[in-house]
């Protein structure tokens, strides 16, 4: 360190200007860069064009079919995963409990059109449930169309919902739920009493976040979707800018989808989820419910394992279907090894650049949120959650609009996907770092800033030990999310230079089963090599070995 003229100590980068400046132009940026892609869409998207949405009969029809099929697997979602959340909170001692909990939790990360490829396995046309039920019965099943979406929708956001709502249940106080055992309420007056206050207040955030993840699903609908008549405004937008090459409309669409998508943001902000995503139990005590013996412990068991075999059979049918799939490629070698392995790179060249922006644009962001004013920190907060208002696919559309001219190589598009994919990353990514980043407590602060303690030092011997770890899982995070990503890739993207999962969707398109499973196997692999990766052996012991004890760092800094 050197001295400063008032005889104390300054670090590099210690000036105001560098604590806040790096976050700003991040912070500006994003905006500006949002807000550029809704410009191009309202360049495009002529107001005479806006009667074409109800008098145009194809028009029409995509949007009330995507409200249709969102309403729709939102309602069978929030019904399913408040099944599940109530028979998991009469029955803590279920034996596979914890098996289905972290099953239920893949939903966060498993790219969509893996679960899609698993679900064909399953409830295709040769799945292994569809075969069984063919055979039994004189029913059938087509798993495209109506069907197939909400089934998949219910795939992913069913657990979800079941996840959040069984924390809303497990967060009641032990008071309540030992007056409700004592009484012995049941029913009716136990839902009345205890149950329902703890859902009321969390239902809303969870109904506008299904329905904002099914009204923009775009691999789903996709890969199931089947025709015409099952097509939603991201697949609408899609075809207008592939294949049709009609701006207007495609912006057009884009405006409408960011309309509903932004009213249903502000519905989740103004509700918001009172619950998080982790996985640590909430009860206090053990207290047993009036209501989880006799016939009821039965039907409850027997939900919970159909519910695991609806989750853990298209999971197997990626593994038992995908293994013969991948030695076939890796012992024939040519074109599929070739293009599995273009693919993998070509992947990786776009998934780890937006892992890093979204992990640096998340640390300045909330550096800029700490160390500024009330104004500062509401940038910070809009930047951040800009991407949940809108959807990748519109952003895509409105940069596609605005820089159409000049995008003239294959690889300038892989680089605004990347830049994209991490910027829709920015608010996980975000809330990863933002209590080790910012849970510094007051004592350990108030001495390192009369140690004069600041830039570059105080990031060293204060906040990377408690962010090593963080660090690492926002890092596996942000590149798995870019890694399994298809929607924004498949409308930048080269067909002939396909990354892995715009590999398996051609795969499931031309129904080379065999081929599509091994590529969905190896994706999954992918994604368990990056977070092991970001996650070294022997790092999270050494971690525990060596916490770091706030005093002791900052005697050590002081002496360095």
């Amino acid at each position: 360190m050197r001295q400063s003229p008032f005889g104390a100590t300054q670090a590099p980068f210690s000036h105001p200007g560098w604590q806040i400046g790096p976050g700003l132009l991040i912070a500006a940026s994003l905006l500006a860069l949002t807000i550029a892609g809704v410009a191009a869409l309202l360049w495009q998207a002529h107001l005479p064009e806006v009667s074409e949405l109800w008098q145009n009969r194809y028009l029409s029809n995509v949007i009330q079919f995507t409200v249709w099929q969102a309403t729709l697997s939102t309602l069978l979602s929030l019904a399913l995963g408040l099944v599940i959340a109530l028979a998991l909170v009469r029955q803590p001692r279920f034996p596979g409990r914890n098996l289905l909990l972290r099953m239920m939790e893949l939903s966060l990360v498993l790219p969509t059109i893996v679960a899609v490829s698993g679900l064909v396995g399953v409830f295709g046309r040769h799945g292994w449930l569809t075969s069984v039920i063919e055979h039994w019965t004189t029913v059938r099943w087509n798993l495209y169309g109506l069907n197939g979406i909400v089934l998949a929708h219910v795939f992913f956001n069913a657990p979800l919902a079941g996840r959040i709502l069984l924390q809303a249940l497990e967060s009641v106080p032990a008071p309540r739920r030992r007056v409700a055992s004592q009484l012995g309420l049941t029913g009716w007056w136990l839902w009345r009493t205890l149950d329902w206050p703890a859902v009321r207040r969390v239902l809303p955030g969870i109904a506008a976040l299904v329905f904002t993840l099914c009204f923009t699903s775009f691999a789903i609908v996709m890969t199931l979707g089947g025709g015409p008549a099952s097509t939603t405004l991201e697949v609408a937008i899609y075809q207008s800018l592939r294949f049709e090459f009609d701006f207007g409309r495609a912006a057009l669409l884009a405006i409408v989808q960011l309309a509903i998508c932004g009213a249903i943001w502000l519905l989740m902000v103004r509700r918001g989820l009172s619950a998080n995503l982790s996985a640590q139990r909430s009860f206090s005590e053990s207290i047993l419910r009036p209501d989880s013996q006799g016939i009821t412990r039965f039907r409850d068991i027997v939900l919970l394992l159909c519910f695991t075999l609806f989750l853990l059979l298209p999971l197997a049918a990626i593994l038992f279907r995908g293994l013969p799939g991948l030695v076939t490629v890796a012992v024939d070698g040519g074109n599929p090894l070739a293009d599995l392995g273009h693919a993998t790179l070509r992947s990786f060249a776009i998934a780890l650049p937006a892992g890093a922006f979204s992990v640096l644009s998340a640390l300045l962001v909330l550096a800029l949120a700490g160390r500024g004013g009330s104004h500062l920190a509401r940038l910070s907060s809009v930047a951040t959650a800009v991407p949940l208002m809108v959807p990748p696919i519109v952003l895509g559309t409105g940069l596609f609009l605005l820089l159409r001219p000049s995008l003239g190589h294959s690889s300038q598009g892989l680089v605004l996907v990347a830049l994209i994919n991490g910027l829709m990353a920015l608010p996980f990514v975000t809330q990863l770092l933002k209590g080790p980043l910012t849970g510094l407590d007051q004592a350990t602060a108030q001495q390192a800033d009369q140690l004069g303690l600041l830039g570059w030092y105080r990031w060293r011997w204060l906040h990377w030990p408690r962010l090593k770890r963080p660090l690492a899982l926002a890092m596996a995070y942000g590149t798995g999310l870019s890694l399994g990503d298809f929607g924004v890739i498949a409308l930048f993207g080269t067909p002939g230079q396909p990354t892995v999962p715009v590999l398996l969707y051609q795969q499931l398109g031309s129904y080379r089963l065999e081929l599509a499973a091994g590529t969905a196997l190896w994706l999954v692999t992918l994604l368990l090599l990056v977070f092991a990766a970001f996650n070294l052996p022997g790092y999270r012991r050494k971690q525990r070995r060596h916490q770091p004890d706030a005093l002791k760092t900052l005697a050590e800094a002081r002496h360095a």
